[in-house]
């Protein structure tokens, strides 16, 4: 995921440092190009300024590997701090739910 991160700053500098690379199958993600509702609302009350947008890369399916073009989502932040809560609530797998009643006996 490193070697994704770092072409991504390369092919736009203007990201800055503070990206992040979402999979396809991201629970953030509605579609490639949007994110679900609750996600953008989280962004809005916790990361203003955070930029969903779709980037065309060279990366190599393996090292030593030829380059291909591949286009991936990525979220891009103000601050560290925004980056490291996204990634913490949005990329974690999601806590279990309570609802289950716990075994008797």
């Amino acid at each position: 995921m490193i070697d994704i991160v770092q072409a991504v700053q390369a092919a736009d500098p203007s990201l800055g440092t503070r990206v992040i690379v979402l999979r396809s199958d991201s629970r953030a993600l509605a579609s490639p190009e949007a994110l679900v509702p609750e996600a953008e609302a989280w962004l809005a009350e916790n990361a203003p300024g955070a930029r969903l947008l779709r980037k065309s890369i060279l990366l190599a399916p393996y090292p030593g590997g030829m380059l291909a073009e591949r286009t991936v989502t990525v979220m891009a932040f103000a601050e560290a701090q925004h980056l490291a809560a996204f990634a913490t609530a949005w990329t974690a797998d999601p806590e279990p739910e309570d609802d289950e009643a716990a075994p008797e006996g």
